[in-house]
């Protein structure tokens, strides 16, 4: 069965340009134009994704994604022109699995949402084991290895790196992160948080210094990425 992406924006450009590419990568399309429509149509039609613009003629995206997030756990990924940090950090806050800037290129967008789409299956599957490219985690019994190799991680160095992969795909905010590995005390305290984040890459990349599975986004926080 084809999965069922509604598309909310208002610019009826966009919404045939995505339907087209969509289609074409055997999705099924649905479309609002409206955050009130965009609502309705999450909770009846049961998307398996949805794909939100911030600028909506009715009210803003943020609050659509606040509200959808009171009942669906759906992978949203933002398609925006708002390219301001601030609005990055607050959409992802709010619950967005991903954001992405308008103009985009639809090779990685299409990239991205396979990826929120996997992410989903997995957490439906309850996945406790993660392999790429030699490594192996297993978050059931805590234990990572590369190559057969025990990997030693610190405790605070496991829970950054189980935060990441539970969110993997996704980006989490550095508030996020701060607050979740090490609680409201440490919510502000970025530059903390690039040292454990350049301690795990030396541990678990293949090349710490051109990293494929921790990845920075400028500003706003770290994506635990899985290539295709």
């Amino acid at each position: 069965m084809k999965q069922r992406v509604l598309i909310v924006d208002d610019e009826e450009q966009i919404l045939k340009f995505l339907a087209t590419a969509l289609e074409a990568s055997d999705y099924a399309v649905i479309s609002a134009r409206t955050g009130r429509e965009a609502l309705h149509m999450i909770a009846t039609a049961a998307p398996d994704l949805v794909i939100l613009d911030l600028g909506l003629p009715d009210m803003d995206g943020k609050e659509v994604l606040a509200r959808a997030r009171a009942f669906t756990s759906r992978p949203i990924i933002v398609l925006s022109a708002r390219d301001r940090e601030a609005e990055k950090i607050e959409a992802l806050d709010l619950g967005a699995n991903d954001y992405v800037e308008k103009p985009f290129r639809i090779g990685e967008f299409l990239a991205r949402l396979r990826v929120a789409s996997r992410l989903a299956g997995a957490e439906q599957a309850k996945t406790t084991v993660f392999e790429a490219n030699g490594l192996r985690i297993d978050l059931e019994r805590r234990l990572v290895t590369r190559d057969g190799v025990p990997v030693k991680l610190t405790p605070k160095e496991y829970e950054l790196l189980a935060f990441l992969i539970h969110h993997a795909g996704r980006v989490a905010t550095h508030r996020q992160i701060l607050l979740n590995v090490w609680g409201p005390a440490h919510a502000q305290d970025t530059p903390y948080l690039r040292v454990f984040v350049g301690q795990l890459r030396a541990k678990i990349e293949a090349k710490p210094e051109a990293p494929k599975l921790i990845l920075t986004e400028p500003g706003v926080g770290y994506r635990f990425w899985s290539a295709e």
